[in-house]
């Protein structure tokens, strides 16, 4: 029986998910939410680019979204930056008995980070208990590339020395910000936001305290470093030009300190062209993320996210549409599971069901 969808959100990662539901044999597309105005009473076709029309008007009414009474919410909303917006949104689904999978909220991809504000967790907490539903977020960094990668990988070792997971990814298409944010395409005086440790750990470390829990293990501490390079040359990006003497490349780690230790780690290097930073940390291939297990045995695996349908999609789509899917996938498995907070660590296997056809 196929699951009963409604999609809020018809951004970047949106746009590629309804693509693929209308056309998958176990999900039903009902209803597409939006917050832009603009949007609202559009077809679900034209506003995702679409060759025909899907039959659905996006809308901006979440009582009637609610009322079409679907198996969950597959929320593709904004970012924890717009964190309000987003608990009352997803509460409101909860409360009404709809389960949510969501790619959102990244400190959600484990709810007990000690950093994850209690404004941010009860109003979720209480709306799964009076809708008895269930709500599940995830990514791909942070997300099932830092948290079901490297698990699965630990489960065929009987020892972990380190287990270290790592996003290799050159941003010169990338629209978001990463001015703010990283820094990069300012000067290196600059200090960006992710720079500060508690936010960094906030934004993109929920899966080191997850991995160590799993591991069963209470971690000693949590550090991270931040490092900067500087372009000698002028590098041209989708979002304008980095001028010599900006920062072109960032490197942060994250580390779950165990006895005294690095056991746990967490690294990101994001550049303006692949030759950016080149002592740094790169794939075999480009635009990768890696998994390295030190332990018996020692595991190295690369996973690159490509697109080889003739579309000229690049490495950065594949990984948004593998994203996208992953909280889709879910939704079966949400369904089953008791009432209350979903992590990685509460899902069973999921295959990909429907996907060969």
């Amino acid at each position: 029986m196929s699951k009963r969808i409604v999609v809020w959100g018809t951004g970047f990662v949106g746009k590629l998910v309804i693509a693929e539901i209308v056309k998958h044999p176990l999900f039903e597309l009902v209803g597409v939410g939006v917050s832009n105005p603009a949007k609202v009473g559009r077809d679900v076709g034209d506003i995702c680019g679409l060759p025909h029309p899907v039959g659905i008007t996006a809308t901006d009414d979440v009582d009637a979204l609610i009322a079409l009474k679907p198996d969950a919410l597959v929320h593709y909303g904004p970012t924890a930056a717009h964190a309000d917006d987003n608990i009352a949104l997803i509460t409101r689904f909860l409360r009404a008995g709809i389960d949510v999978c969501s790619t959102a909220m990244t400190p959600w991809v484990w709810p007990t980070m000690q950093l994850n504000p209690p404004n941010w967790i009860q109003p979720i907490t209480e709306a799964c208990e009076l809708g008895e539903s269930s709500c599940f977020t995830t990514g791909i960094d942070p997300g099932f590339a830092n948290d079901l990668l490297p698990m699965t990988l630990m489960g065929v070792c009987s020892e972990v020395r380190k287990v270290r997971a790592a996003e290799l990814l050159d941003y010169t298409n990338y629209t978001g910000d990463y001015e703010t944010e990283m820094g990069i395409g300012r000067d290196p005086e600059f200090r960006p936001v992710l720079q500060n440790r508690d936010v960094l750990i906030f934004a993109w470390g929920a899966t080191v305290p997850m991995i160590a829990h799993a591991a069963g293990i209470m971690l000693d501490d949590i550090t991270t470093t931040w490092d900067k390079w500087v372009t000698p040359t002028k590098r041209t990006t989708a979002k304008g030009v980095i001028q010599p003497g900006q920062v072109a490349a960032i490197r942060f780690t994250i580390n779950g300190i165990y006895r005294g230790k690095t056991r746990i780690q967490l690294e990101h290097v994001n550049r303006i062209g692949h030759d950016a930073a080149p002592d740094w940390p790169k794939g075999n291939r480009d635009d990768v993320y890696q998994v390295e297990i030190d332990g018996t045995p020692s595991i190295f695996t690369e996973t690159a996210f490509r697109f080889t349908d003739g579309s000229g999609r690049d490495a950065a789509t594949a990984g948004c549409l593998a994203t996208g899917m992953r909280a889709l996938n879910a939704v079966p498995a949400v369904n089953d599971l008791p009432p209350g907070w979903v992590t990685a660590l509460d899902l069973p296997l999921i295959a990909g069901a429907g996907a060969i056809r």
